[in-house]
């Protein structure tokens, strides 16, 4: 599985941390920026990382900003995806489960990097049940 990854400068410092983390597990990472600590606007980000995601059906997404909600709302302008704000492991393992996310944005302000780390190996691990919840998402897009 490949990961794009996000963020905007509240999102950059928890960016590299788990860049460096997931490389050293053995992903092939795409950073799409920001690149510095420096105030950017966070839909160029979340922008990016939508398009690698709909464009390789192995590449997964991981989003960060301040409260992980702005970036999650511009991703999800586009059709297909579905980026879930995930805040803990449980959340992080039912947005895949039950929503099949296929970004995960986290609020860089309001978790620690273990918590991050948790949170993204509880994603990453889970797998999608389909059934009921396929019928669900087949609602979602209406453009």
């Amino acid at each position: 599985m490949n990961i794009c990854i996000g963020s905007d400068h509240a999102g950059y410092q928890l960016k590299e941390k788990i860049k460096n983390y997931l490389q050293n597990k053995g992903y092939i990472v795409l950073d799409e920026g920001t690149n510095t600590p420096e105030s950017v606007d966070y839909p160029d980000f979340a922008h990016r990382v939508a398009q690698q995601v709909l464009t390789s059906k192995d590449t997964q997404g991981i989003l960060i900003c301040g409260t992980g909600n702005g970036i999650s709302i511009a991703a999800n302008k586009h059709k297909g995806i579905r980026a879930a704000v995930c805040w803990n492991t449980e959340v992080a393992k039912l947005a895949k489960q039950h929503n099949n996310a296929n970004i995960i944005s986290l609020p860089a302000r309001f978790i620690t990097e273990k918590q991050a780390i948790d949170i993204l190996d509880a994603f990453f691990m889970a797998v999608f049940e389909g059934g009921r919840h396929q019928n669900r998402i087949n609602k979602i897009d209406i453009c």
